[in-house]
């Protein structure tokens, strides 16, 4: 992945996140929206860590199937 596609994609997704708590807080609940950035935030930090390489094994964590 080059460094333009990764700081793009981090600017798309905080722009994201910024268009979210500014108009998405009369339409949904204020713990849902910081919840929401939690969880982007903690995404984002995890697939830095891959793409950068000091969490090379993230993709092979095993995911069990749902029957």
């Amino acid at each position: 992945m080059s460094l333009l596609s990764l700081v793009l994609t981090l600017v798309v997704i905080g722009v994201l996140l910024g268009l979210l708590n500014k108009y998405g807080r009369p339409y949904i609940d204020g713990k849902f929206i910081t919840l929401i950035n939690i969880v982007v935030v903690i995404a984002v930090v995890i697939w830095l860590l891959t793409v950068v390489g000091l969490l090379p094994y993230a993709a092979t964590v095993p995911v069990p199937r749902v029957r």
